[in-house]
């Protein structure tokens, strides 16, 4: 079966490339700016008006004070353009897994405010809906601007201290709220 799987993901992502006119090498300057999330990406076209992007990031670090924003995320979207890919406005559907290790960030927002006294590990699994708008900066350079909002299923344990190996609590969460935000520079490859 693993076989049979790998086989057609195979054949999909070199059919999708074979046929694709343009792509794009991106990186999400909001991630690093956001702990030094380590990320990259790359949307390729299906035709005028729809592309797929897959991309993800990477935090392994541990801050001074054994603060943590250790994760990895994999998110995939499916964008309709309007006029023409790669130029102006775009809707999307993306989807998203993570797997986390946060704890001792006093970031004073909403549920984000248990960060500071807690730590939690655990995994994020959801989707959502997206606007962004890219701009052509030269022949291939593009910039774009990407919110999402929608729907991701938390699992995790909760740590008494963010220094300490004391679980207090395992649990399940359902958030709804923003699930994508990227300020992308892109490099085009046609």
């Amino acid at each position: 079966m693993k076989r049979i799987a790998s086989l057609v993901l195979g054949w999909v992502a070199c059919s999708l490339l074979a046929f694709a006119q343009t792509g794009g090498l991106k990186t999400n300057l909001a991630h690093w700016a956001a702990g030094g999330t380590i990320n990259g990406g790359y949307e390729v076209a299906l035709n005028r008006g729809y592309t797929l992007e897959l991309t993800g990031g990477i935090n392994p670090f541990t801050f001074k004070d054994n603060k943590k924003f250790k994760h990895w995320i994999i998110q995939p979207e499916i964008r309709y353009w309007p006029c023409e890919s790669f130029n102006g406005h775009f809707f999307g559907f993306h989807a998203l897994a993570s797997e986390y290790n946060v704890g001792g960030l006093d970031i004073p927002v909403g549920r984000l405010s248990r960060l500071k006294e807690h730590r939690y590990e655990g995994f994020a699994f959801g989707g959502g809906l997206s606007y962004g708008y890219q701009w052509v900066l030269a022949p291939r350079w593009n910039f774009e601007l990407n919110i999402g909002a929608g729907y991701a299923y938390l699992t995790y344990d909760q740590f008494a201290c963010v220094k300490c190996g004391e679980k207090i609590a395992s649990e399940t969460d359902h958030y709804l709220g923003v699930t994508k935000a990227a300020i992308s520079l892109i490099f085009l490859i046609h």
